[in-house]
């Protein structure tokens, strides 16, 4: 048995993290890569088989687990008999036809797969699969792994970034291994792009390396991507993708715990500055900046270092109503800072 699993199954407790066996991370023996919303499934389903993966079993989980993850878009047996179809898709392919010393196999990612009738009495789902048979044997000698962060995998908007971050990451925890270069057809096919489709190199550039590069980048991953790009004569011939991990991934945690709403805006820098809110009710202790503010301009009570921030929250509240000035107003800020300087709780 490979090492792989046993990996797996030593990080089971951890549900911050997907091993996934080298072979699919970097797509060496995939076809038809499937959309971005049925790799986040097969993440999620390689993630719940665990260190099991390897066997020929039952696995299973539940709509309503499903619909709990962040990230994840909210499913139902309709929205997810689709996936399964292309998951279903997905050909696994050992050894090169070209080379008449190799031997051959195709085979699938996916058995088979049930979407069970509704409980009648929790209402749920119950989702299960069987692995096919290279899968399986794939799983059971691979050697070689790649741990994700599961939470970026489910953020991620393309497939491409999806299928980009897996192979780079299966690649990270080699020793003395900062960067791959690529040929042209290679790097299509980690991205599972058939021929015919973005065929100009610089269409293939700016529709997909680019943009998966940036969005990997952004504080969605740990991983930072540079690209360089290899010509022989006027043709670019080779890409060269080098790694690094984020020193602070505290805005990757960050962002994880933000709404997807806005994201793209906060990833290209063109998100505006959201506008403060003045708590509509209780104290304002600890609740930054208006506990500074209060604190550097309101008059200090005689015996006190500052006045009773909860009845001078009121007050002001009291005195925005009274001149019909919203607590969400664009300057509330330099509003309450004014207020506070000539602020009396006499």
């Amino acid at each position: 048995m490979g090492k792989t699993t046993q990996v797996a199954a030593d990080r089971a407790y951890d549900q911050t993290k997907t091993v996934l066996p080298s072979e699919v991370a970097q797509g060496v023996y995939m076809r038809n890569a499937p959309s971005l919303r049925a790799l986040k499934l097969m993440h999620l389903m390689i993630g719940t088989a665990g260190g099991r993966m390897a066997q020929p079993m039952r696995h299973e989980i539940r709509v309503s687990d499903i619909n709990k993850i962040d990230g994840m878009t909210h499913h139902d047996k309709a929205s997810l008999a689709p996936l399964f179809e292309e998951l279903r898709a997905i050909v696994i392919r050992e050894g090169n036809p070209n080379n008449d010393d190799d031997r051959v196999i195709i085979g699938g990612l996916l058995d088979e797969a049930v979407l069970d009738r509704k409980d009648p009495v929790s209402g749920d789902t119950l989702l299960s699969w069987y692995f096919g048979r290279s899968f399986l044997r794939m799983a059971e000698h691979s050697n070689h792994w790649a741990i994700l962060d599961r939470q970026a995998i489910f953020h991620l908007g393309s497939k491409y970034s999806v299928l980009l971050f897996q192979h780079i990451s299966s690649l990270t925890n080699l020793k003395h291994v900062t960067s791959k270069r690529l040929t042209v057809p290679d790097l299509r096919a980690v991205f599972g792009i058939p021929e015919g489709h973005s065929a100009r190199f610089s269409n293939f550039k700016q529709n997909v390396i680019v943009p998966s590069i940036a969005e990997i980048n952004s504080d969605i991953t740990r991983l930072h991507l540079t690209a360089t790009y290899h010509k022989i004569g006027r043709t670019v011939a080779e890409v060269e993708i080098a790694w690094e991990v984020k020193e602070d991934l505290t805005k990757v945690k960050v962002e994880h715990d933000r709404s997807k709403v806005g994201r793209k805006a906060r990833q290209n820098g063109t998100a505006e500055t959201p506008v403060l809110t003045f708590p509509a009710s209780g104290s304002i202790k600890d609740a930054q900046p208006w506990d500074k503010i209060a604190r550097e301009h309101a008059p200090k009570l005689e015996g006190r270092h500052t006045p009773d921030l909860r009845q001078l929250a009121d007050a002001f509240r009291k005195w925005c109503d009274g001149k019909s000035i919203p607590l969400d107003g664009s300057s509330i800020e330099k509003t309450f800072t004014t207020w506070c300087k000539s602020y009396s709780a006499r």
